[in-house]
């Protein structure tokens, strides 16, 4: 396999430690922070990719190149990449590395990362005259220097030293990806065999993490017990005594009937002796060191404040996540005066309703109504289901595009269940052949109330994440690293705007659903309290919780996977408010500016045709858009 010829993507190795800073050389864009985003929220998405091949030298002149030599480089730049960012070419069905996996948490990946943006940083500046550049060749241009430098510059934080959490960990992924139900295909005998190749390897990244956790402990830089404590049941829900009882097992279950008797044997056997002596020790090795060696040696702490340079840290997680200036200290004050704003139109609804009562009085009756909870897993499904049909036959009233294929609701898989979010997405293929899923976590009902069925749907189905991530992949005149990348507060922005469009889809009739659509948005507006608070107000785990509670309607089984995720994911629950106040903002300016001449189908297709960008290019770009039409 010459993709092997210069570099080792999968050995294991000892990062050096003799630095008292970071390692030499950073993680990738795309690997720690950025797989766990495309692939299990949201959403989402790859910034970086890295290749450990240096790209043809330069000449050092003035820059003359125009639009089409940029196209050319930055596909170039991206199909490169794929070698080392396989999973992400498996998601976008490009099969020629679904047999392969990177190490991508060990040293000479990172360090190959850290020089592959450099170098093509570099390229593209010295070949490109960004003057001459216009429209979308001039925003790709934008985009992909503002992703070079942020991926040089996380170089400065070990992120590769926390690689497990109980919001990311590889082996809850490769669980997924082995039982056939994500994206890793099971439709030939050659996509058999392509996973055993790659599961080898997947399994010696196991290994590495447990190499990395050792390094994190000797500089001090663990995870709080509360994460670890979580993760240990999603590792050891793979550690079972029969073989045909693993996730790994499904896709023998599953093989196709058109296979041949002596490939369904040979398979059977190789998969058998695979899961046996190779899969399940892995994951009995990773499970061992957490509970054995990790976790007498995490925190109490829960911020990231606590470890070292773990301000600058965060700081650089809330850049990153809202793709903003503002401070954490502007953001918990953003966050304080929203969720006063939301309880005063919570207000209204009370009023509506006939309530008698103080605020606190009202969320302690929603919480214990037993109408706003499910009835059972088929009673929860068949409503989204339906109410699926409903939006779908109201979209065009807003929107004038649409992507091809339709998304469908499946309950969160079992053993991620008791950690998982309430609700996620995992997009669809880019030719529409594979629908998107909305999962739904039907484990513990109370986590999805009756009343936010409408909100909920909104958000990560249509006009939501499905509707957004799907039309992006779709638009095959963007350059490829931005129809498969973006901005988590575009995407989740956009899920919370899609949110507040519920009245003209016709929804919110019911004036509790009106109240989840408030309490969704109340949600996120807390995120930006507790996030801030900490890691940077320097909150602790059962503040964090109490706040929650006294302010929201939200069951205590909800509030406290939900603090844990955002100890575990420090900044990412920031971009959902940040991001949706800055579209509707976008919104509010154009309809004051074009009057009678504002049309919300022409500038929702103007929002979401140039695929996820940065806040504040999205703006420029809407602000000119509005110019255009003065």
């Amino acid at each position: 396999m010459i993709i092997f010829s210069y570099v080792n993507p999968v050995r294991i190795e000892r990062p050096d430690t003799r630095r008292a800073g970071r390692l030499d050389g950073g993680s990738e864009p795309g690997q720690h922070r950025g797989m766990r985003s495309m692939l299990l929220a949201s959403a989402i998405l790859f910034t970086a990719c890295s290749s450990a091949r240096p790209p043809a030298a330069v000449p050092l002149e003035r820059p003359r190149g125009g639009a089409d030599e940029l196209d050319a480089l930055l596909e170039a730049f991206f199909d490169e990449s794929l070698v080392f960012n396989p999973i992400r070419a498996t998601m976008i069905q490009d099969g020629r590395y679904d047999y392969l996996m990177t190490n991508y948490l060990s040293p000479t990946m990172r360090v190959a990362g850290l020089a592959f943006d450099r170098s093509w940083l570099d390229r593209v500046r010295r070949s490109i005259d960004r003057d001459a550049l216009e429209g979308q060749a001039r925003l790709s241009y934008d985009v992909f220097v503002r992703q070079r430098e942020h991926s040089i510059a996380e170089t400065e934080f070990p992120n590769e030293l926390l690689p497990i959490s109980q919001t990311f960990n590889l082996p809850s992924l490769v669980a997924q990806l082995g039982s056939g139900d994500l994206i890793q295909p099971f439709d030939t005998v050659k996509n058999y065999e392509d996973w055993l190749v790659r599961l080898d390897q997947l399994v010696v990244v196991f290994d590495q993490s447990i190499i990395n956790m050792r390094i994190g402990v000797e500089r001090g830089i663990v995870q709080p017990k509360i994460v670890m404590e979580k993760v240990l049941p999603q590792i050891e829900a793979h550690v079972v005594d029969d073989v045909e009882q693993s996730v790994f097992w499904r896709p023998i279950t599953n093989m196709p009937k058109g296979f041949s008797d002596a490939d369904r044997a040979r398979l059977t056997a190789a998969y058998r002796q695979r899961i046996q002596h190779v899969v399940i020790p892995a994951y009995r090795r990773v499970h061992a060191y957490v509970k054995d060696e990790y976790l007498p040696h995490t925190r109490d702490t829960v911020g990231l404040w606590a470890l070292p340079n773990g301000r600058a840290w965060y700081a650089f997680a809330v850049r990153e996540m809202t793709t903003t200036d503002a401070t954490p200290a502007e953001i918990h004050r953003i966050g304080l005066e929203e969720v006063a704003r939301i309880h005063e139109e919570i207000r209204g609804v009370m009023e509506q309703v006939g309530f008698e009562g103080d605020l606190d009085a009202w969320f302690a009756h929603v919480a214990k109504d037993p109408a706003q909870v499910y009835a059972d897993e088929a009673a929860a499904l068949e409503a989204f289901r339906a109410l699926q049909a409903r939006v779908n036959a109201r979209l065009p009233d807003l929107f004038d595009l649409a992507p091809k294929a339709d998304y469908e609701v499946r309950p969160v898989e079992a053993y991620r269940a008791a950690s998982a979010s309430g609700a996620s997405y995992v997009p669809g293929s880019p030719d529409g052949s594979r629908p998107g899923v909305f999962y739904l976590n039907t484990a513990d009902l109370t986590r999805i109330p009756v009343y936010e069925t409408e909100s909920l749907s909104l958000h990560e189905a249509s006009p939501g994440h499905h509707f957004q991530l799907s039309i992006q992949q779709e638009i095959e005149a963007l350059p490829k690293f931005r129809r498969f990348g973006g901005y988590t507060a575009y995407v989740e922005g956009w899920g919370l705007y899609a949110e507040s469009l519920g009245e003209e889809l016709g929804l919110y009739t019911d004036p509790m659903q009106r109240y989840g659509q408030l309490t969704a948005e109340l949600l996120r507006a807390l995120r930006l309290v507790v996030d801030t608070g900490l890691h940077h107000e320097e909150w602790s785990r059962q503040r964090a919780i109490d706040y929650m509670l006294e302010n929201s309607s939200m069951a205590e089984a909800e509030v406290v996977p939900e603090v844990d995720r955002y100890i575990a994911d420090p900044g990412q629950a920031l971009a959902y408010k940040m991001g949706q106040r800055a579209i509707s903002a976008m919104r509010r300016r154009a309809e004051e500016a074009l009057g009678d001449a504002f049309d919300i189908r022409a500038f929702h297709r103007a929002i979401l045709v140039d695929g996820a960008l940065p806040l504040d290019v999205l703006a420029e770009k809407m602000d000119a858009w509005v110019e255009a039409r003065r």
